[in-house]
């Protein structure tokens, strides 16, 4: 659950993005997952969960919209599932899959944008920049910004554009009115 901080005169506000950016980064990596062994796992988890922390922080910037997100839910990843094929598999254990309720889709479809289009990964680290100096920095998502070959080889599927664009076409506009709010939508 979201950490929360209370005050006397009204209820506790989430305050913490951790739980949705922990089940997205896991959705991302399990749906396009690291080509190798332990260490290419390693590194694929940081690259998912950095383009994952800064989608989120752009989607939920403000502490209202966080505990907003904290009172309606993120929507879960069943749709994310469905366009990718995961839908399948029942599980034999329902709470096994619960951490998939946190999952939020346009974070997903907005990290997805960020790992597979690199032109967008740097305004969009920059608009955080914008948020003040708790917002991250550069060095902060170096994985995200410039991959080493490493980190290009262990999440090869995760920043495939043509693998990725079912998820990543979901939300693309939206990520472009976040990065460019002055720019005309074109249709």
């Amino acid at each position: 659950m979201f950490p929360t901080t209370s005050s006397s005169d009204g209820p506790a506000v989430h305050t913490d993005l951790s739980p949705v950016i922990a089940a997205t980064a896991q959705w991302l990596t399990r749906a396009y997952p690291a080509s190798g062994g332990a260490l290419a796992g390693a590194l694929c988890e940081a690259q998912a969960r950095q383009a994952v922390t800064v989608a989120a922080r752009l989607r939920y910037p403000t502490p209202m919209d966080v505990a907003l997100l904290g009172v309606a839910g993120p929507g879960g990843s069943a749709r994310l599932d469905r366009i990718t094929g995961a839908d399948g598999a029942t599980p034999t254990d329902p709470d096994a899959d619960a951490w998939r309720t946190w999952v939020d889709e346009v974070v997903a479809s907005w990290a997805a944008c960020l790992l597979s289009d690199p032109a967008l990964a740097g305004p969009a680290v920059a608009a955080l920049a914008e948020g003040g100096p708790s917002a991250g920095t550069p060095a902060e998502f170096r994985r995200l910004l410039a991959p080493g070959d490493a980190d290009r080889r262990a999440a090869a599927l995760l920043r495939h554009p043509d693998l990725v664009a079912p998820v990543a076409v979901l939300h693309h506009a939206g990520l472009l009115a976040r990065l460019d709010p002055g720019r005309a939508l074109v249709a």
